[in-house]
Order: structure tokens, then C-alpha cells, then sequence
């Protein structure tokens, strides 16, 4: 009864928010809680709840002041040189646009962390989108997709966990792998491409001085996901970031497909480049560039080295760019309050998969789904075990946290492999695969930071995205039968 409820309230979840008949917070908090009454645990729903928020707190915490710290240094000027690099680039043609977008993510995706890889890469694209009127669910799945590979890095915390798990080196995991999360990265290039290459047929191929001179207005842009009516906000981080001479201000909360563009025309006719960060904004601080690069590749040292959790590290970095940079309270006051949207979204949806999550593990679901997954593989398809569990990791890191999936489920898959001769480091290898889907799971809180600085609807995300997440994953797993890898 357990499994079936735990499907039922999964496949519940996602028809609603993706026929957007609820709001993803109001879908996290409320599905479940009317699905532990109905297993009749209504009266655990408080301690189901204050556990989850327990678990994910950290989280909360480190994206809060991980957005506060990367806004700052988005504002003072840090990623201006690979920004303009980016929209060199790209400059005003849809197809090297969505490229770069993949590109971008793939290289910031280095640092191990989701949350960081989607401020920085919307950040730099969104303006770009916007003034285009190209889809901004574009902009999120390549994006996702493209993280979802690189999340593999042994830093990233998949590898990791099922070295944790399978008691395996890390580095026996995921070197072998290289090649095939090579042709994964491929793919999502080759997606991009062909992406970019429907964004220019429905768009035009457009000079700079067109793309500059765009007015602003709102209509109806076709994703191929369906149509949605536009009428969003300005940046994804205030109007101080926009190019010179943009209007920040909008209409209304937007959604994915939204092809309001983000600025208005260009005051200066003799403008040379298509800059989606205003050159001349009064956040800048060129003499602390060095500063903020050593401050920032500190972080990042610390994080990859674990030298201290990530939310103590975030929370010291942001008090610190803060200090330095503006060193007077109302500037403090007011970059603080430029990101406090950002901030309060995302960590409002974190605490709200805390519910969920905490409904799902509380009440045994999880174990029960893990449990009926595992027995419904037939005994034939044992010495297959490799192919399977890379199958499974679809599904299964994409219904479930990556801890779930890799502490409670992996090892059951090994125990499994190891009786018809399957080795745990191949069982490893293929649970890696599902990846590519895992970045766009309602469970994981840095895809929330993604659509909510790109100002999508999260619906509209998941549809457009899991067809090529789920393909970029079969890339991977085929590619890692083709290599021999498993």
C-alpha cells in the first residue's frame, strides 16, 4: 500500500505543478501532508516535517548565502571578462546563444555546486534571452542538463556517495568514466546546437543593431513545450546589472516561455557590443577585482578541500564581500535587498521540499518504492545488473534524493550484481548515468535557483527538460556499454 501511495503521491505532484493547477510550494507542502493522513500517519506529519526541515536546513542555508555572495560579486564586476567573452560569442545569433549557454554551464559546473553553476550562467544569458525574445525553458534545460552531467565530478557528490556507499575509491569510479561522460557532454553541445538552431529558424538571424533596437512588448513565444503568455520581471538580479539605458521594470511574475524583453532600446546608436551587464553600473569595483578573484577562488579551494561545511564558508565569503566591497551600511542595506527576492524564493521552496521529503522518508514510502523497484527485476536480467541499475537511476535518482537513491537503494542493486558476477565498480559506473534528469528533480533545491532567477515556471522547466535529460542520460549509460565501462 505504501508503494503505491508513494507513486501515487509522486505522479499527483507533478501533474499539478506541470498543468500548473498549484504552485510548486503550495503542490511540496500540501500533496504530502494530505498523503500521510491518508496512510494514516496524520499525527507524525509534525515530526515528519521538523525532520526534513532538520535535514535540509544546511542546504537552505548555504543557498541563501550563496546567492547573496555570487549576486554581490555579479554586482562589483567579478564575471564581466567571461561574460563578454560568452556574448562575443554569441553576439545576436540564437544558436550561439543557447551554445554558449552549454558551454557556460558545463565550465562553471567545474566548482561541484549546482546552485552556483545556475546564478552565474542566467545571470550572464538571461539579458541576452530577453532582449532576443528567445525561450527562457531553453535557457534552463540546457542549462540543467548540462550541470547534471558535470555533477558527476567526484567533488559533486554522486561519485562520492556511491564510493561512500559500495566502500569503493572514488577515483576508480569516475576515471574510468571519463569517455562516457564525454559523449554525455557532447550530446548536451549537439542538443544546444540543434536547440540554437530552432530558436534562429522561429527568430531570424537579426544584425546587432536590430537586436539592439528591439522594442519592449509582450506576446505569445512557442517553446515546443506549449505556449505561455509573457510579462516578467526585468533581470534576474536588479536593474543595476542590466545594459546601460534598460528598463528594469515589468509586468507580473512570468513564466517560462516569456518573450518580454528584459531592456529597452539602446540610447546610444554607436553602441559596438551586445552587453548583457550594464559596463558603467555604480556597483562596480574595478580596483578589488583581484580581491574578489582571490577571495572567490579561496571559497572555492575551501569547499572543494572541505575545509569547513559550505554554509559556514558562504556565510563568512558574503560577509566579507560585503564588508569590503561596501563598506557603508545603506550600500550594504541595499545590495542585500537587491537579492532578497532571489534569496526568499529559493529558500521558501527549499523548506517546502523539506516537507515532502520528510512525508516520503517518514512514512516508509521511499523504502517501500526502493523495495518493489529492486524485486520487480527479473532474476534473468542478473548478470545484467550494470544496465539496470543504470536504467534505474533514471527514475529513481530523479523520484528520490541522491541520498536516498545511493545510501539505500545502491547497495541492495550490488548485493544483486555480486551474486551473478557483476562487480560493484561497474554497479557504481551505471548508477552515475541518471544524472543528467537527477539536476531537474523537484527534490533538488539548486534547480530551484535556476527557475527562479530565470523566472520560469518550474512546470514548464520539467516538461521541456526531461525528454532531453532522459536522452542525454541513455547517452551516457549506452556509451558506457559501448566503451566497456560497464
Amino acid at each position: 500500500m505504501l508503494t503505491i501511495l508513494g507513486f501515487a503521491m509522486i505522479a499527483t505532484f507533478l501533474v499539478l505543478i506541470m498543468t500548473k493547477k498549484m504552485s510548486p510550494i503550495a503542490a511540496l507542502v500540501l500533496i504530502p501532508a494530505l498523503f500521510c493522513v491518508a496512510v494514516g500517519q496524520g499525527a507524525q506529519l509534525g515530526d515528519y516535517v521538523i525532520e526534513g526541515v532538520g535535514n535540509l536546513a544546511p542546504t537552505a542555508a548555504m543557498l541563501m548565502f550563496a546567492i547573496v555572495y555570487f549576486g554581490v560579486m555579479i554586482d562589483v564586476g567579478l564575471f564581466d571578462p567571461i561574460v563578454r567573452g560568452i556574448l562575443k560569442f554569441c553576439r545576436a545569433d540564437p544558436m550561439r546563444i543557447v551554445v554558449g549557454t552549454a558551454v557556460l554551464a558545463a565550465i562553471v559546473s567545474l566548482d561541484g555546486d549546482g546552485s552556483t553553476t545556475f546564478m552565474i550562467t542566467v545571470s550572464a544569458m538571461y539579458p541576452l534571452y530577453k532582449r532576443l525574445k528567445m525561450s527562457l525553458v531553453v535557457m534552463t534545460g540546457v542549462a540543467a542538463t548540462a550541470n547534471g552531467v558535470m555533477n558527476t565530478l567526484p567533488w559533486g557528490g554522486p561519485t562520492a556517495r556511491a564510493a561512500t556507499a559500495l566502500k569503493l575509491d572514488a577515483s576508480e569510479i569516475f576515471v574510468p568514466m571519463i569517455p562516457a561522460l564525454a559523449m554525455g557532454l557532447l550530446a548536451v553541445f549537439v542538443l544546444a546546437y540543434v536547440l540554437g538552431l530552432r530558436e534562429r529558424k522561429r527568430l531570424g538571424m537579426l544584425t546587432l543593431d536590430e537586436a539592439l533596437a528591439r522594442e519592449p512588448e509582450q506576446e505569445t513565444v512557442s517553446t515546443g513545450a506549449g505556449s505561455t503568455r509573457g510579462g516578467s520581471t526585468g533581470g534576474a538580479g536588479g536593474e543595476d546589472r542590466l545594459r546601460k539605458g534598460a528598463s528594469a521594470s515589468g509586468g507580473g511574475t512570468g513564466t517560462g516561455a516569456d518573450a518580454d524583453p528584459a531592456a529597452g532600446p539602446a540610447d546610444e546608436a554607436d553602441d559596438e557590443e551586445f552587453q548583457g551587464l550594464d559596463p558603467n553600473r555604480s556597483t562596480l569595483r574595478p580596483k578589488l577585482y583581484w580581491f574578489n578573484a582571490g577571495l572567490t577562488a579561496a571559497l572555492l579551494t575551501a569547499m572543494i578541500m572541505e575545509l569547513m561545511s559550505i554554509p559556514v564558508l558562504f556565510l563568512l565569503g558574503a560577509a566579507l564581500a560585503l564588508t569590503v566591497n561596501f563598506p557603508h551600511m545603506p550600500d550594504q542595506r541595499a545590495r542585500i535587498a537587491a537579492h532578497a527576492d532571489n534569496v526568499l524564493n529559493v529558500s521558501g521552496m527549499v523548506f517546502a521540499a523539506a516537507v515532502f521529503t520528510g512525508v516520503l522518508t517518514g512514512t516508509g514510502m521511499v523504502e517501500n518504492m526502493a523495495d518493489w523497484v529492486v524485486g520487480a527485476v527479473p532474476d534473468a536480467m542478473g548478470p545484467h545488473m550494470a544496465i539496470v541499475t543504470g536504467l534505474l537511476s533514471l527514475p529513481l535518482t530523479y523520484f528520490m534524493s541522491n541520498d536516498g537513491f545511493y545510501f539505500g537503494v545502491l547497495p541492495v542493486l550490488a548485493e544483486a550484481g555480486a551474486a551473478h558476477g557483476v562487480s560493484p565498480l561497474e554497479i557504481a559506473r551505471a548508477s552515475l548515468a541518471g544524472q543528467a534528469l537527477h539536476m531537474s528533480s523537484p527534490l533538488v533545491p539548486a534547480v530551484y535557483v535556476l527557475v527562479g532567477m530565470a523566472k520560469v515556471e518550474f512546470g514548464d522547466h520539467t516538461r521541456f527538460t526531461v525528454k532531453w535529460a532522459v536522452l542525454t542520460s541513455l547517452v551516457v549509460l549506452g556509451a558506457g556499454i559501448l566503451f566497456g565501462i560497464m
